[in-house]
């Protein structure tokens, strides 16, 4: 029951769904069964999403943001004239616990949902 994505799917909606953590085809099945756990097909329109592993890309992703979140924090503090280090401890680290937390599975969905659209999956190199 699956769909030809690289012909009929546009990639900005696809990217868009997954973000939301829902299926890049549909829009209304969950795209993970927990936190970050992919699931093999979608539970509305039964899409086959296993073949799309995201793999090293999400570090990359979710280690680019975090970069720029963490610069601009400290570009911020020091020109503002707080940038103790004990100001630095107390905001910057929990700040890089919290932030990629938060963001990685809207991350790995928005991953998902390019992969999809563009129809780059494991499956074709087998």
């Amino acid at each position: 029951m699956s769909s030809d994505p690289q012909s009929s799917s546009p990639v900005w909606p696809s990217i868009w769904r997954g973000i939301k953590c829902k299926c890049p085809r549909c829009g209304r099945g969950w795209l993970f069964h927990h936190y970050i756990e992919q699931v093999d097909y979608c539970s509305v329109c039964n899409e086959p999403l296993a073949a799309y592993k995201v793999g090293l890309f999400l570090p990359l992703i979710v280690i680019t943001v975090m970069v720029h979140i963490l610069g601009f924090v400290m570009l911020e503090m020091e020109l503002s004239g707080r940038g103790s280090p004990l100001i630095y401890l107390y905001v910057l680290v929990p700040l890089s616990v919290v932030v990629p937390l938060a963001i990685l599975p809207s991350s790995k969905g928005g991953i998902i949902g390019l992969l999809w659209a563009k129809g780059w999956s494991d499956e074709q190199d087998r």
